[in-house]
C-alpha cells in the first residue's frame, strides 16, 4: 500500500494490467480525485497543481494503490 501525496498530482493512472485510467488532478486525505478523460490543458494544469474537482473524477483510496513512481500511479486492481 502506497501513501499518497500532493506530489501525486498531475501522474497517471493505471491499472495493474498496466493501462492508463486518467490523470491524478488531486489528493486528499490520501485519497487521489482522478479525471477519466484528461485533455491536454487538464493534464499540463494538474501537474502544477492547477486543477478542480470535476463531477465526473474517481475517488481512488490509497489502499487500492499498488506503487507509486516518479510518472505514474499503479493500482493493486483494476477498477
Amino acid at each position: 500500500m502506497a501513501t499518497l501525496t500532493d506530489g501525486d498530482e498531475g501522474k497517471i493512472l493505471v491499472d495493474a494490467n498496466g493501462d492508463d485510467i486518467g490523470i491524478v488532478t488531486a489528493v486528499t486525505d490520501d485519497v487521489a480525485l482522478v479525471d477519466p478523460e484528461p485533455g491536454f490543458v487538464e493534464g499540463l494544469l494538474a501537474a502544477f497543481g492547477r486543477t478542480d474537482r470535476d463531477s465526473d473524477d474517481i475517488e481512488v483510496p490509497h489502499e487500492a494503490v499498488q506503487t507509486v513512481t516518479d510518472r505514474e500511479v499503479r493500482l493493486r486492481d483494476s477498477l
